[in-house]
C-alpha cells in the first residue's frame, strides 16, 4: 500500500435553519465568485475501540467512498480549527483498518481492536469560494447527513450543517470574517467538533475537570495529562518521520518521569516507581536519535563559522556520511522501541495511573498549600547540586556541572506544574532557573560536542581525511565551555545564591 499523505484542514461547522438557503459570501474575504453547487454523495465508515479511545482524545478515523479524497482519513487535532489529515487511498479489505493507521494511533489504542463504530451518509453541496483571480479561497458545503451508530442500542439521526473549510493557500485569520458572515446570515456555530461526535457525543466518556478550588492532585493530575497527551502526539510523529517529533517525544517523556517523582508526596512515589523506570528506559531508547540530531547541527553551525581557507578536505561530505550513519542506526533503534511490547505495556501503566491515580492524603489538600514542600524540594536540590559542583576542575566539573543541569530543569518542571497556583510569584524564580539549565546545556553541547569531535578526528584519520579542522573547532569548544561557565556563574548569583522564593 502507498504511503501516507498528509493535509491540514482549516474548517469550522454551523447549524443551519431547516429549509434555509445556502448564504451567499461574495465581497466576504476577498471572495469574487461563488460557483453553483456541486453534488456529491459520500458513504463513511468511522473505527474505534468499544470504549472509544479515538473518538474520547478528538481523533477521528473512516473509510470514505465518494468525493475528490475518496479513501482512509486519519484526522488528529491541532486546534480547535486545525485538525491535520493523514490519508490513504482505498485497496484491500474495506473491513479492515490498514496496518499502517493501526500502528499510527497505538499510543491511543493500547492494543485494543479498531471496531466499526458508524456510518455516515452525506449529501453533499459543494460551493467553490473563488478570488478575483479565480483562486480557490474556500470551499463552503451544505451537507444533509443520515446518521447511524451501532452499540447496545443502535441509533439514527439526521440533520443538516454547513461546513466551511479554507484552501491550503488561504491567510487561516479569514476564518473570522467567513465566521461573522455566516452568523449575520443566521448560521451559528455548531457545538460539535465534527460528525462523529454529533452522532455519538453522549457515549464517549468526558475528560476529568478540576473544581473551582483545585486540589493539590487535581493540579499534578492534570500537568500528568498534560505531557502524556504531547507524548502520544509526538509518537505519531516519530512513526511518520516528522522532524524534530523525536525531540518531543523525549521531552514528554522526561516531564512524566520528573513530576512523578518531584509529586511523589501526592501521587504515591511507591506505586509509581516501576513507571518512572520504565520512562527512565524510554528515555535512554530516544536518547541516541536526539543526540545525533543535535550534534549534527551544531558541528554544522560550528563549521559554518570557519573561514573558508581553514577547513581542508571535504569535511562536509564526511560528516553526512557519518551522520547518515549514525541516525539511520539510531531510527532504528527507537521504532524498535516504540514497535515491542515494553513500550505498549509503559502506554497502558501510564494510563492505568490516570484513570485510576494512587493520590496520597497530602493530595486532598488545597494546590497551594499542597504543592509548596515538592517545589520547595526541588529547589533545595539544585541548591545542593551547585554546591556540590565548587572546587571541582576537569571531567569532574563537566559531570557536577550536568547534574545541576539536570537539577535546575526538574526545579523548571516543577514551576511549570505549579505555575497555574502561584502565578506572577514563581514567574521570576522560574525564569532564572530556566536561563541556569539553558547555559548549562549549551556547555553539555560542548562536552558532547567535543567528544563527538574527538571520534570524527580518529575515525578520519584512518580514512585519510585531513582532521586539522576538527582539531580547530575542538579547541573553540573547549574556550566556549570556559565562557558558559561564567555566564552561569553571574546567573547563579542572580538566581539569589541558590535561595528559595521566600514564599516557598
Amino acid at each position: 500500500m502507498a504511503a501516507p499523505s498528509s493535509v491540514t484542514e482549516r474548517e469550522r461547522k454551523y447549524e443551519i435553519v431547516a429549509g434555509t438557503g445556502v448564504p451567499r459570501l461574495v465581497g466576504v474575504a476577498g471572495v469574487e465568485t461563488q460557483d453553483d453547487p456541486v453534488e456529491q454523495i459520500l458513504d463513511a465508515s468511522y473505527y474505534d475501540t468499544e470504549s472509544f479511545r479515538l473518538a474520547g482524545n478528538g481523533i477521528t478515523l473512516r473509510r470514505r467512498v465518494g468525493g475528490p479524497d475518496a479513501g482512509w482519513h486519519l484526522k488528529l487535532p491541532v486546534s480547535a480549527d486545525e485538525r491535520q489529515e493523514i490519508q490513504l487511498p482505498l485497496g484491500g479489505d474495506p473491513n479492515k483498518v490498514p496496518g499502517r493507521l493501526r500502528r499510527l494511533v497505538r499510543a491511543y489504542t493500547l492494543g485494543e481492536k479498531l471496531v466499526p463504530i458508524a456510518h455516515l451518509r452525506t449529501d453533499r453541496f459543494a460551493h467553490r469560494l473563488a478570488d478575483g483571480d479565480g483562486r480557490t479561497v474556500a470551499t463552503l458545503t451544505d451537507d444533509h447527513v443520515t446518521g447511524e451508530a451501532g452499540g447496545e442500542t443502535a441509533r439514527l439521526d439526521e440533520w443538516r450543517e454547513l461546513e466551511l473549510e479554507l484552501d491550503p493557500g488561504t491567510e487561516p485569520g479569514r476564518l473570522d470574517e467567513f465566521d461573522r458572515a455566516l452568523a449575520d446570515a443566521g448560521a451559528s456555530a455548531s457545538p460539535w467538533p465534527s460528525k462523529l461526535r454529533r452522532l455519538i457525543g453522549d457515549r464517549v466518556p468526558e475528560p476529568p475537570r478540576a473544581g473551582k478550588k483545585p486540589t493539590a492532585g487535581d493540579v499534578v493530575l492534570a500537568s500528568l495529562r498534560e505531557h502524556y497527551g504531547r507524548l502520544r502526539r509526538a509518537d505519531i510523529g516519530v512513526r511518520l518521520d516528522v522532524d524534530d517529533s523525536v525531540h518531543q517525544l523525549r521531552v514528554a517523556t522526561r516531564k512524566l518521569r520528573s513530576a512523578l517523582r518531584t509529586f511523589g508526596s501526592i501521587v504515591d512515589k511507591d506505586a509509581t516507581a516501576p513507571l518512572a523506570a520504565e520512562l527512565k528506559w524510554l528515555g535512554r531508547q530516544l536518547a541516541p536519535a536526539r543526540d545525533t540530531e543535535v550534534a549534527e547541527q551544531r558541528l554544522r553551525e560550528r563549521l559554518d563559522d570557519v573561514p573558508a581557507e581553514l577547513v581542508l578536505g571535504p569535511l562536509r561530505q564526511y560528516l553526512t556520511r557519518h551522520f547518515a550513519r549514525e541516525a539511520e542506526e539510531a531510527r532504528t533503534r527507537t521504532m524498535a522501541a516504540l514497535t515491542g511490547k515494553r513500550y505498549l505495556n509503559l502506554l497502558r501503566a501510564l494510563d492505568a495511573v490516570l484513570a485510576e491515580p494512587a493520590l496520597t492524603k497530602k493530595a486532598r489538600k488545597p494546590a497551594k498549600a499542597g504543592l509548596r514542600a515538592p517545589v520547595r524540594k526541588a529547589a533545595k536540590k539544585l541548591r545542593r547540586a551547585e554546591a556540590a559542583a565548587r572546587g571541582r576542575e576537569g571531567e569532574e566539573l563537566e559531570r557536577a556541572l550536568h547534574e545541576v543541569r539536570k537539577k535546575a530543569k526538574r526545579a523548571r518542571y516543577a514551576a511549570d506544574t505549579a505555575k497555574p497556583v502561584y502565578g506572577k510569584k514563581l514567574r521570576k524564580w522560574r525564569k532564572n532557573v530556566k536561563a541556569v539549565q539553558s547555559t548549562l546545556g549549551e556547555h553539555q553541547d560542548t562536552v558532547v560536542g567535543r567528544e563527538v569531535l574527538r571520534h570524527l578526528t580518529i575515525a578520519g584519520h584512518g580514512e585519510g581525511q585531513n582532521t586539522f579542522t576538527f582539531g580547530l573547532l575542538y579547541a573553540r569548544d573547549a574556550e566556549t565551555a570556559e565562557k558558559l561557565r561564567e555566564r552561569f556563574a553571574g546567573q547563579w548569583r542572580r538566581l539569589g545564591k541558590g535561595a528559595r522564593p521566600g514564599w516557598l
